[in-house]
Formats: C-alpha cells, sequence, structure tokens
C-alpha cells in the first residue's frame, strides 16, 4: 500500500471504542488488530526508508560531507510528517481495509 496518499489524520483523534469493536464484536481484539496491523506498516516504513538512506552511506566520515548531505536530511524530514503507523493502522480498520482472523474461534467452529 502507497502511504503516501493515505487519508489518515496526522494528529491523534479520539474515537469511540464501542464503535470500533462493532464488527469484531471484542474491544480488546479490536484494539490488537490495529495494533499488529501498526506494527507491520511500521516495519513497512522503517525498511523503505533506511533503502533510501542506505544510498548515502558513507563509511568514511568526513566533516564537508556530513553538512552537505541536504538530499538524506529531506528524505528524513518527509518521513517524519507522514502520519504515524498507529493512525494508518486506525483508518484502514475504520475502512474496512485490514484482513484479519482469528484462529481460536476458527478451531471452536471447525469441531
Amino acid at each position: 500500500m502507497d502511504y503516501k496518499k493515505t487519508n489518515a489524520a496526522s494528529s491523534t483523534i479520539t474515537r469511540n471504542v464501542t464503535e470500533l469493536s462493532r464488527e469484531v464484536g471484542n474491544a480488546y481484539e479490536s484494539v490488537m488488530i490495529m495494533a499488529k496491523r501498526s506494527n507491520q506498516i511500521a516495519v513497512e516504513l522503517k525498511t523503505e526508508l533506511n533503502k533510501k538512506l542506505q544510498e548515502f552511506a558513507s563509511f568514511t566520515d568526513n566533516l564537508e560531507e556530513v553538512f552537505e548531505n541536504r538530499e538524506q536530511i529531506e528524505i528524513s524530514k518527509y518521513y517524519e510528517r507522514l502520519p504515524k503507523p498507529t493512525l494508518i493502522a486506525v483508518e484502514e480498520f475504520i475502512n474496512g481495509d485490514v484482513y484479519y482472523r482469528n484462529p481460536a474461534n476458527e478451531n471452536k467452529t471447525n469441531k
């Protein structure tokens, strides 16, 4: 997914837990689904950022290179301005874009 084009808010919004848990039926499960999705998004964003910053990796740092590397600073600032992974995960959950399953519930129905 392209997280740069997400409609997630850039700051925290108070949510009604009852509304968030309506689809799953359990507030705790809803929070855990969003938390796990948030971790996935954070790992993806971190991997993407590290891959872009790897281009600027220098094994011999000198003072001039540290001050002249404006592109690296701009890339870092761009990723800092993106909505936090938690906010993206909540937005995806509300929109129904998150696939989730509970193996414990599946085992009960299969018995």
